[in-house]
């Protein structure tokens, strides 16, 4: 398959998760790992891509003003260093597999909204258990090579911490910090020879991905609901989960 093709699937992978405030990265590994991509290329090129999504996501959801701080920081403090750790295990090729299925499942039951999406806002969780959660998430979140707001988002919505589009700016940011902490756990190895990452081809994925990005976190922030976008896109994630599983 071409750069070109590839590109374009990464920018349809971004719009629609940018749409609900996510950066993406369960279904780029998807898309890489099922055209054959090694996992050790995938992880890194999954964060960046991540990174630059998330971002986006973030901005369009928080100038709508969806965001909010003190339910986003006990989280993200806990999660980074765990995510950093994360980052610097390696998984059996198999196992990697089975456990990027598993994610997939809870973000096609995220979009189909499964989770709930009330409009009621609650109390925020106790500190304790925030930060409980945010090192887990962010330890789970490096090994694999995602930033972690898939798994975060159903629990705020679930325990009725937020509201649906409070979690999109809050995921969005949490996606953010632990990719870069992903990335930054990987840096001795992402530029050396002959690793294969961030070649030209990854800078048109980036590129695509950031068109794509921009225009879901836009419509999914500021315009009316995408609930067919959100269906169609879990059918495709639940085919490639079962297809990861039984690889």
């Amino acid at each position: 398959m071409n750069e070109i093709t590839i590109a374009l699937l990464l920018a349809l992978v971004a719009f629609l998760y940018a749409s609900v405030g996510h950066g993406g990265a369960s279904g780029y590994i998807a898309v890489m790992l099922l055209l054959g991509f090694a996992p050790e290329v995938v992880r890194p090129t999954a964060l960046a891509l991540n990174l630059f999504v998330s971002a986006m996501a973030f901005a369009q959801f928080a100038r709508a003003g969806h965001f909010r701080w003190n339910l986003f920081w006990p989280f993200a403090a806990a999660s980074v260093p765990f995510a950093w750790l994360g980052a610097r295990m390696q998984l059996d090729a198999v196992v990697y597999k089975r456990v990027l299925a598993v994610c997939l499942l809870i973000a096609v039951a995220r979009l189909l909204g499964l989770f709930g999406a009330s409009n009621e806002q609650k109390r925020s969780p106790a500190l304790p258990l925030a930060l409980a959660i945010g090192a887990v998430l962010g330890l789970f979140s490096g090994m694999i090579g995602i930033g972690g707001g898939i798994l975060l988002s159903p629990l705020l919505l679930v325990f009725g911490w937020s509201t649906a589009k409070e979690s999109a700016a809050i995921s969005a940011g949490f996606i953010f910090v632990n990719s870069l902490a992903g990335l930054a756990s990987m840096s001795t190895t992402l530029f050396a020879p002959g690793s294969g990452i961030f070649s030209s081809a990854h800078l048109i994925w980036i590129a695509a991905a950031l068109a794509g990005g921009a225009f879901g976190a836009y419509i999914g922030a500021q315009r009316f609901s995408q609930e067919r976008l959100r269906q169609v896109l879990g059918l495709v994630l639940l085919f490639a989960s079962f297809k990861l599983f039984f690889a």
